[in-house]
């Protein structure tokens, strides 16, 4: 095979962290590398320098036997190197025409967009990918996942040599994923390479040729698809061996048989219709289904996010009223956001401010007065208890990894003890290491006897971690499965809408 890209003794160094230390490797023509490594390991920052968006400190790029410098993005996209980060940049204002082609569309003599050959382009470049939309359409008309797909396209339309994909996945659904997979074939057979930033150990195995991990800025090893198992990568990269990442959900018992919280005939039109369900103290359940089955739209409402337009919920047997956010924290709600980014932390401020956000009324010493010592023993309580790796609370949270976010998110909402507590998608985009740590953090609150829901699009993870669990399908339950029943096949045939044992569509159930 020919090398197409080389790396030597790339090095990168922010104020008090070395973030990236001599990393060397090769990626062939044609060939999938999967860079795997737990948040804070160095592989967004090393992604940055191919990419040009971050200059290194020392080391060199070799592109086609040839050394350059990348004083930019475009300069590396002019190079053939295209990058497709975790954060969406479409601009939702504009076509989709013009996002792919974004500073790069056909133009007249007089510098005039050709619209015709702008669009006709775009529809070529759709149809080719298997890609059915109208060029013409606004890119904020498009769902999550195919702004996802978007990206990827935009990418892929500057014809690079190299392809790095940080997290491609992170918001496609199954069938998302194999029209990915399949382009992603399509191209490599082409000659294109690909670097592959994934959490998802069952994606490397699926599409990768060779493996490299990083662990704390170093390159660990790298190794052929066909020479590792999962726990061979899971121990590279965090430097030990997790023998129960899920812990041991079958012994836990469940605190009280009797169910203390209870959603009695929520309806929201457009979202979800007639849903009924109880928790018991103790009890991890979870709800499952596809991208757009109305789990999250459900979780908001009972957070009083949304409001419902008929339905009830009981907490001990009493009604509890609840028409806002403030409203569910006080009545012992809390709802952990699946976009930690947008809506759940307060990048630009610091781990303290972040932490005590919801319960900021508890820190007041007079009317005014905000007790700032308490605060800090309260938020240094919560940095050790759930091991955020940072060398100060002051730290802002935009500054720390992924899965040290994730992790002052759930402290942030565990610390306010809550009766119930909603995670949605507590593990997306985020290691190994840092979801064996949640879990366990999962399990102890359950053990105390409060309620846990865990909405999850990670079917290993419900498996592994819940009590019960419910499926949704098109705003209504299809399915309830206890833990003694639990297969994969079961769950995603409630999912499609079909009984697991007739083999015949159902109809909504409820539990």
């Amino acid at each position: 095979m020919n090398e197409i890209i080389r790396v030597e003794d790339l090095t990168k160094t922010f104020p008090g962290v070395l973030a990236v230390d001599k990393v060397s490797f090769g990626l062939n023509e044609g060939e999938v590398l999967a860079l795997l490594g737990e948040n804070g390991a160095g592989k967004s920052t090393l992604i940055k320098m191919i990419g040009g968006v971050l200059k290194s400190d020392s080391g060199r790029i070799v592109l086609g036997g040839k050394e350059y410098q990348f004083h930019s993005a475009y300069d590396a996209m002019c190079m053939g190197v295209g990058v497709v980060y975790q954060e969406l940049s479409i601009v939702g204002s504009i076509s989709i025409a013009e996002n792919i082609f974004m500073n790069r569309q056909p133009v007249s003599l007089l510098n005039q967009i050709r619209w015709k050959n702008l669009y006709l382009e775009t529809d070529q470049l759709l149809k080719k990918f298997n890609l059915e939309f109208n060029p013409k359409m606004l890119a904020k008309n498009l769902s999550i996942e195919n702004q996802q797909m978007l990206e990827i396209l935009k990418a892929i339309s500057a014809n690079p040599k190299v392809l790095c994909l940080d997290e491609p996945t992170s918001s496609l659904t199954e069938k998302g994923i194999k029209l990915l997979f399949e382009n992603i074939y399509k191209l490599k057979k082409e000659g294109l390479s690909f670097i592959y930033i994934t959490h998802k150990l069952a994606e490397v195995f699926e599409i990768a040729d060779r493996v490299m991990v990083m662990r704390d800025g170093r390159h660990i090893d790298t190794k052929a698809k066909k020479h590792v198992t999962e726990n061979d990568l899971i121990s590279m990269m965090v430097g030990r061996e997790i023998k129960d990442l899920y812990g041991s959900g079958s012994d836990k018992h469940i605190v009280e048989n009797k169910p203390f919280f209870k959603v009695e005939k929520f309806s929201k039109k457009g979202c979800f219709e007639d849903i009924n369900f109880s928790l018991k103290k103790g009890e991890i359940l979870g709800f499952y289904g596809l991208i757009g089955a109305g789990r999250t739209d459900l979780a908001l409402t009972i957070f009083g996010y949304y409001q419902c337009d008929k339905g009830k919920i009981f907490i001990n047997g009493k009604e509890s009223k609840i028409h806002s956010p403030a409203d569910a924290i006080n009545n012992g709600i809390s709802y952990l956001t699946e976009d930690r980014i947008k809506l759940g932390l307060y990048l630009r401020s610091t781990i303290k401010d972040n932490v005590i956000a919801p319960s900021l009324k508890n820190f007041r010493r007079l009317i005014d007065i905000i007790d700032k010592k308490k605060i800090d023993r309260y938020a240094e309580h919560l940095k050790n208890e759930y091991r955020i790796l940072t060398p100060s609370i002051n730290q802002k949270v935009m500054n720390l990894s992924g899965g040290n976010q994730q992790k002052c998110l759930l402290s942030t909402w565990l610390g306010i003890k809550p009766h119930v507590i909603i995670l949605d998608e507590p593990t997306r985009g985020i290691d190994v290491g840092a979801r064996s740590e949640i879990y366990e953090k999962i399990r102890q609150y359950s053990a105390q006897g409060k309620g846990v829901i865990v909405i999850s699009s990670d079917l290993p993870e419900i498996i592994g971690l819940c009590d019960r669990v419910l499926v949704m399908r098109q705003g209504k339950i299809t399915g309830e499965v206890s833990r003694k029943d639990f297969s994969e096949e079961t769950i995603i045939s409630y999912a499609a809408g079909i009984d697991p044992n007739s083999k015949r569509v159902v109809k909504s159930e409820q539990y």
